[in-house]
């Protein structure tokens, strides 16, 4: 697969408040502005986890002022790698993209304790996507 001058990264899961709120994050602040990062959800919470932001605060990665977002037709459409986690058939498919599921525990319901090996799991995932588009970390 050919990989465009800027590729562009939709990380989908149910709520949109956990997940891929952590994986939109990581691959913004890894990646700079080498890609572009969208996240959403197909049921999409009313707010990101709070254990949630607390854990990537820990990393030094501030989320709090992000919310949710809808999955639309026009999001998957946009990007050139589209990664599920959890997202079940909910997600769009679209002949040409390229799709990733990932296998992540949910963090709904849970405390930071329990967040943070997803955050870290989520983390070494998004190095090892940014090697395989090619993209040095910026930290």
């Amino acid at each position: 697969m050919s990989t465009p001058a800027t590729p562009s990264v939709l990380f989908v899961c149910v709520h949109n408040a956990g997940r891929s709120q952590m994986a939109a994050a990581f691959l913004t602040h890894l990646g700079a502005d080498q890609v572009q990062v969208r996240s959403a959800g197909s049921a999409p919470a009313d707010t990101v986890n709070p254990a949630v932001v607390e854990a990537m605060t820990e990393v030094g990665i501030d989320i709090s002022a992000e919310s949710p977002k809808v999955l639309t037709t026009e999001a998957v459409q946009a990007s050139d790698v589209v990664i599920t986690m959890g997202c079940g058939d909910a997600c769009p498919y679209f002949p040409g993209k390229r799709y990733l599921d990932w296998q992540l525990d949910d963090p709904a319901g849970q405390g930071v304790a329990a967040v943070r090996p997803i955050r870290d799991e989520i983390e070494q995932r998004i190095r090892g996507l940014l090697a395989e588009l090619g993209i040095e970390p910026t930290a």
